[in-house]
């Protein structure tokens, strides 16, 4: 881990110096006081200087779902990350479009995760969840992101496009490119590295794009693009292409792999809840939500403002970076009960904006949660303990609130 930063007192700095966008805040797992200050001071906040330009920070849970329920004033366009993306790869994707044309791409991938797709997915999901448990090693420290996390959500990125299995490790050295510049996110991945292996992503599924037109239909996510009349040519729009895949790449990673890294944490940090895991299996479904929502592995998206406007008390001009704290908004006192605290028994646990609101509600989020339910189910049918040994190694980036490693140990039952 990187070494540990003194960062001023949250409660008495000047409100103007505080900068949330400090991708160290995640790092160092040292966010919650600054945010809770600014949803109870100056919760639409003005952050005037910043390495990423000035923006507006939205911090409490009702007014983010008021944002992203305006899309004629609050736009995703041109960037959902604080910064706006490099020149040198304008790439476009739905999830940084406005309807109407967000909503015709978004349809054309959306039948990967329908739910008769989900159901049967679960018994290929399940095996290979069993096939990752059963070759852990018990008795011996490991590393759990490295093992299970990132292994189970690669192998599940390759089914989701047909991708060459022994391959798929690509898959997430492209999503953790995509989210890791300094520029965008505070990361510490070269813009050199970036670009060449981003031009090597777009390469590998031109040729993929290529090899499958005309096949035998299937619900892959290129077929599904394929077949669509409003994206089937795509491929002739390479940066609407690169952005779309690394849309559906980093979806299909990040959530769940940090989730299931942020499962284990949790439980351990909370050992009470692991006692009532192992009385009740049964709360597995409604853990899972918990587990999202105190993860919450997107700390933020960004919109920009479409016109001057007033919102609660704030003038916002046109041009204005507004970005949406879902990480703040997931523990907003005023509407989440005790949410500083693991529950896995909570009574409204989906009750959490982890996968945004609005139109760009998170399309993979029953995947995601199916995933994380069936490894929770394998766990526990294995494993007394799955025992935390050590600090965990977290993500330099204030948009992806994830993990490096965490050293565990397995019990077994």
């Amino acid at each position: 881990m990187n070494q540990a930063i003194k960062f001023p007192d949250a409660l008495t700095m000047p409100l103007a110096d505080m900068d949330v966008s400090d991708p160290r805040l995640l790092e160092q797992d040292a966010w919650r006081p600054f945010f809770a200050r600014l949803r109870a001071e100056d919760p639409v906040h003005y952050q005037a200087n910043s390495p990423f330009g000035p923006f507006w920070s939205i911090t409490c849970f009702e007014d983010i779902v008021a944002v992203e329920s305006d899309t004629a004033t609050f736009s995703s366009e041109p960037a959902i990350v604080i910064d706006d993306l490099p020149e040198d790869l304008p790439v476009e994707m739905f999830i940084a479009m406005d309807p109407p044309k967000h909503d015709v791409q978004r349809r054309a991938a959306q039948p990967v995760v329908a739910p008769q797709n989900l159901a049967a997915m679960e018994q290929l999901i399940r095996s290979r969840v069993v096939d990752i448990l059963d070759g852990l090693p018990v008795g011996e420290t490991f590393d759990w992101v490295e093992h299970v996390s990132i292994n189970l959500t690669t192998q599940m990125l390759a089914t989701l496009f047909d991708f060459p299995f022994e391959e798929r490790t690509k898959l997430t050295y492209w999503s953790d490119l995509a989210s890791g510049t300094p520029e965008i996110t505070g990361g510490e991945v070269s813009e050199e590295e970036r670009h060449e292996g981003l031009m090597e992503c777009l390469q590998t599924f031109t040729r993929i794009w290529h090899e499958r037109k005309g096949r035998e239909p299937s619900f892959d996510l290129i077929s599904l693009l394929q077949r669509d009349p409003n994206t089937r040519d795509m491929v002739e729009r390479p940066m609407e292409y690169l952005g779309n895949l690394m849309l559906l790449i980093v979806g299909g990673n990040d959530t769940t792999r940090n989730s299931a890294t942020g499962g284990v944490l949790a439980l351990n940090q909370n050992p009470a809840e692991y006692d009532k895991l192992r009385a009740n299996p049964g709360l597995i479904p409604g853990m899972v939500s918990e587990i999202i929502r105190w993860q919450t592995p997107l700390a933020h998206m960004r919109r920009t403002a479409t016109c001057d406007t007033e919102f609660k008390g704030k003038k916002i001009r046109k041009g204005d970076k507004v970005v949406l704290w879902y990480l703040s908004a997931n523990r907003d006192e005023s509407v989440i009960e005790n949410p500083d605290q693991f529950i896995i028994d909570r009574k409204n646990p989906r009750h959490h904006i982890a996968f945004g609101f609005g139109v760009h509600r998170c399309m993979g989020n029953r995947l995601a949660e199916m995933q994380l339910r069936i490894l929770w189910e394998e766990i526990m049918q294995r494993f007394r303990m799955v025992e935390v040994m050590g600090e965990p190694e977290r993500v330099v980036s204030n948009f992806v609130r994830g993990y490096k490693s965490l050293p565990v140990r397995l019990h077994a039952l």
